[in-house]
């Protein structure tokens, strides 16, 4: 039913295409997608990457310490977007044919629609989208595409506290504040606060949040601000600073991804859901191959009084909310949820013979009851990574990417296989990229 419902949306979005005499490929640039237009107006855009990906991981400090390898189809994207004859109506859909996910996660959910919208320009300066996309209150790494990551993988910044994408309405801005080109760009969304692709039944109230961002320098070139590493080699200093905050009234799982994982009762056998507060501070500077990207997210929870009982995972109700030998419900409610704080800085220098030179390091650190003092997936403060790429090409269709990161462990982590840690982690990750 999905898959029909998928060709469907597509069948409609297109036929104003189909109904042209001709079809016209206006230009085409590797990396950047086909362009094409009709005779009377009509454009379309199919664009696409593939990107297979390997991981090596090694816990040290055990007696035997284990190495544990990866191989999977990190990403395999495919995007179709257009705008009607007088550009003011568009749309955008987006596949990821390989079923994982845009971070490494501890839930698991249907990947494979990641954005399916249509926007209006009201005017010059104002948008309006209603559809699935991603949002605005998440962190800035969250708003870059995939294939322009400056490391192969997401910082664990945005594992922990995004939602990724969102069903829902967002209206975005964009205006200039001064001659010397000072832009603010609001951002406004209203979504279900349920994360992507919920076919399911809906959980709680809605999710309401922004994003303000300042360009005191102007606006980035080539998309700049949506990219990271500076292929581009931005002739003149750039800089975005933006703020972002979220209210989600009932969340049913650990942050909002993924709806009708959590479930909690009250005394009526009714639904009674926490909510999930978040904010955050980030920015990136880009300025002649150096770009330095910096993020601040804070996660916080307030529990209601009437959560009574909690729904098991095999369906079964209980009212046992026993933690650390005590019955206390908000502290269990909050244990299963991303609550705590976390920033990540990195930076990068493209030479111009393609060669990147990129680190980073991320912190987390959780409050006294969240998950994000899980052993198995979290409970790991720091994060060290260095990395080094090779762009095939001025633009970002085709990159070869490597990197090495230093995990400090604390005390109660372990494995995969639920073997304590006795020391730290070292990953090894190598990405291979090539786009059309």
């Amino acid at each position: 039913m999905k898959t029909i419902k998928t060709l469907l949306l597509l069948s409609i979005l297109t036929i104003p295409l189909l109904g042209e005499a001709q079809i016209y490929l206006d230009k085409y640039e590797y990396g950047e997608g086909l362009n094409f237009s009709g005779e009377k107006g009509y454009k379309m855009r199919l664009e696409g990457f593939v990107q297979p990906y390997m991981e090596t991981k090694k816990y040290t400090g055990n007696d035997d310490p284990d190495i544990y390898n990866r191989f999977r189809m990190r990403r395999l994207r495919l995007q179709l977007s257009g705008s009607l004859p007088d550009e003011r109506w568009s749309y955008r859909l987006r596949f990821d044919l390989s079923g994982t996910s845009e971070a490494d996660l501890d839930e698991t959910e249907n990947n494979i629609l990641l954005d399916a919208y249509i926007s209006y320009d009201v005017n010059d300066h104002i948008s309006v989208t209603f559809g699935q996309k991603s949002t605005p209150t998440d962190n800035r790494e969250l708003n870059i595409n995939s294939q322009t990551l400056q490391l192969p993988e997401r910082s664990r910044v945005t594992s922990v506290f995004s939602t990724i994408r969102e069903f829902g309405l967002f209206v975005n801005g964009t205006y200039r504040i001064s001659k010397g080109g000072m832009y603010l760009k609001p951002a406004l969304a209203i979504t279900n606060g349920d994360g992507q692709n919920v076919f399911k039944k809906d959980h709680g109230g809605l999710k309401y949040g922004g994003r303000l961002d300042f360009l005191p320098f102007g606006l980035f070139n080539k998309f700049g601000q949506f990219r990271e590493a500076d292929i581009a080699r931005e002739p003149t200093p750039k800089l975005v600073v933006g703020v972002n905050y979220s209210y989600n009234d009932g969340v049913s799982s650990r942050r909002g991804r993924n709806s009708g994982s959590i479930i909690y009762l009250n005394d009526e056998g009714e639904e009674e859901l926490p909510d999930y507060i978040k904010a955050g501070i980030d920015f990136m500077f880009k300025y002649k191959g150096f770009s330095v990207l910096g993020e601040y997210v804070k996660g916080s929870a307030k529990v209601s009084k009437d959560i009574t009982q909690r729904v098991r995972n095999d369906g079964s109700v209980s009212s046992s909310f026993e933690i650390d030998g005590q019955q206390n419900v908000s502290n269990y409610v909050k244990n299963r949820m991303m609550l705590g704080e976390g920033y990540n800085i990195q930076a990068g220098y493209v030479f111009k013979n393609l060669i990147s030179v990129d680190a980073r390091y991320t912190h987390l650190r959780a409050d006294n009851y969240s998950f994000m003092n899980n052993g198995t997936f979290y409970n790991r403060p720091n994060y060290y990574t260095i990395g080094l790429s090779k762009y095939l090409g001025k633009n970002y269709g085709a990159k070869i990417q490597a990197s090495f990161t230093y995990t400090d462990a604390a005390e109660g982590s372990n494995d995969n296989n639920g073997t304590p840690i006795a020391g730290n982690e070292w990953v090894g990750r190598l990405i291979l990229t090539v786009g059309f």
